[in-house]
């Protein structure tokens, strides 16, 4: 995700070009230091500027911490587009829960053979947007698409405010 989030290419074509410049670093860093060492540091370099660019966005929203989460997801959902199919078990005024059933997002890293990258670059920003809606947002999920699941299950639960 770019600093930049008023850019309206959809998210997945945003992601394949950040891929595209990220690759040849990674595999360089993986010949010269090893595959562990180069992971560890692309993802300690990766997840602060990540968590920050969500951040950024929280903080220009106005409104309760509620309201600033729904409006981080309604600048980001339409970048998402239809790249991220969904079924819904419950939606109320206490919370959301749905199972991810087709991420085009988790398909294109397991293609590139990269599911760890995908998870730091894609699965972890859920939790960056939940961070702008604290203390009333909680998102809790226990498995991916990404790392192999057969769905990923999102639990968002909302406390009063």
């Amino acid at each position: 995700m770019s600093e930049n989030s008023e850019k309206k290419i959809p998210l997945l074509q945003e992601i394949k070009i950040q891929v595209d410049v990220l690759m040849p670093v990674i595999r360089k860093m993986r010949a010269e230091l090893g595959k562990k060492k180069a992971d560890s540091i692309i993802a300690d370099a990766l997840r602060p500027y990540i968590r920050r660019v969500y951040q950024e966005i929280g903080e220009r929203k106005t409104g309760s911490p509620f309201e600033k989460w729904e409006q981080v997801w309604d600048e980001i959902r339409p970048r998402i587009g239809d790249n991220v199919e969904r079924n819904f078990i419950k939606n109320d005024e206490n919370g959301k829960e749905y199972n991810v059933t087709r991420c085009r997002f988790a398909e294109f890293f397991r293609e590139l053979g990269e599911p760890e990258l995908g998870v730091i670059m894609m699965c972890d920003f859920d939790y960056y947007i939940a961070e702008t809606g604290k203390p009333v947002v909680e998102l809790t999920r226990t498995q991916t698409l990404m790392e192999g699941a057969d769905c990923c299950d999102f639990c968002y639960r909302y406390k009063k405010e």
